[in-house]
């Protein structure tokens, strides 16, 4: 019903996978059947890939057992993810009615082929069929990248969809040099990141790859004859590709930002900000006071108060209460840390 509006998503999306280097088949321009959707947040994304999953499964258990019926192939899915993932994640199998398991990484945080092919054999042995794994690039509480290239590995040879969600992080890769972290993203059947979390655009706009959409337009497609048009197959519905069926013009704003900037100033923002958690990261390293909690790769620094947790709790509280800057904190493995996130694009060294 809107042709401009899907015409221009279609090639934002092209553009935008482009700067990132990502691989052509998720591309609409490689003629292929992949493309990008926008979708409202990267938890929607999540979902969608789940859903679109849990259609493939469905299909490929049915062929082998035609006798289950779809109450039982559901009971039986299972879904995973590193234990530092989005709670978004955790909450799209609920919403999906599947079984998810949180995994514990590695003692570097990072999740890796290794701990995954345990968990799902684990999980063959007790009759259940694992189908659908969450990969991290940039962990929210510590912006720790899943390791992606043994990730794939496995869901490539046992045939199950990986989704790869680089929520914040993911605007980073259109600089060449930090690409290097989403390294085995071609093993990868959706990716997703959030332009509005570090790339200027506006909230909303969350960046969504397929490289066969045809499983989610297949769990979601209701054609009733009033939402028949004559130039069906002729450009991607995208309401299809999405939860709810209206949606909004969001490729204009994405339009807007990169004729507005460009590409090298959009570099020179993730440059400079990354640049500017350095310093503060070199501020808190030649302060004894204080210490770094995790390696700093990204716009994220992880510091805390050396000493117990109740101190940092105290810090974050006078920090918060004068509303100069704003804190969040995390914990892992009960240790309580605080982070310093350089995102707007006001920020100096001053």
């Amino acid at each position: 019903s809107s042709p401009a509006c899907t015409e221009l998503e279609v090639v934002m999306m092209d553009w935008l996978g482009q700067m990132l280097a990502l691989p052509d088949e998720f591309l609409a321009k490689s003629g292929g059947e992949g493309g990008g959707v926008i979708q409202g947040t990267a938890s929607e994304a999540t979902l969608v890939a789940l859903l679109g999953a849990k259609a493939k499964i469905t299909q490929r258990v049915k062929e082998q057992h035609p006798e289950w019926t779809d109450y039982e192939i559901l009971s039986k899915l299972v879904g995973y993810a590193n234990k530092q993932a989005h709670s978004s994640v955790e909450r799209a199998g609920l919403l999906g009615g599947i079984k998810f398991r949180s995994l514990q990484p590695a003692s570097d945080r990072r999740l890796n082929g290794d701990i995954l092919r345990e968990a799902m054999d684990e999980d063959i042995r007790n009759g259940l069929i694992p189908f659908y794994v969450v990969a991290t690039l940039g962990t929210t509480a510590s912006c720790v990248f899943d390791d992606l290239d043994s990730i794939g590995d496995v869901c490539k040879s046992r045939d199950i969809w990986l989704h790869v969600d680089a929520a914040y992080a993911g605007s980073a890769f259109v600089c060449p040099e930090y690409r290097y972290l989403m390294k085995g993203i071609e093993k990868a059947d959706s990716f997703n990141f959030n332009p509005h979390k570090w790339l200027l655009v506006n909230f909303d706009c969350s960046a969504m790859w397929l490289k066969q959409p045809r499983w989610i337009v297949d769990a979601f497609n209701v054609d009733p004859l009033y939402l028949k048009h004559d130039q069906q197959g002729s450009a991607p519905d995208y309401r299809h590709w999405q939860i709810p069926l209206g949606r909004r013009f969001r490729a204009l704003k994405l339009w807007f930002v990169l004729r507005l900037y460009g590409v090298e100033n959009l570099q020179k923002h993730i440059r400079k900000q990354i640049a500017l958690a350095h310093l503060f990261e070199k501020l808190c390293s030649s302060d004894e006071r204080f210490e770094i909690f995790e390696e700093v790769t990204m716009g994220l620094v992880c510091f805390r108060l050396k000493g117990g947790n109740e101190i940092n709790e105290e810090l974050l509280r006078r920090i918060n209460g004068r509303g100069k800057i704003h804190l969040v904190p995390s914990k892992i493995d009960d240790v309580y840390f605080l982070r310093l996130a350089i995102c707007s694009r006001m920020s100096e060294e001053s």
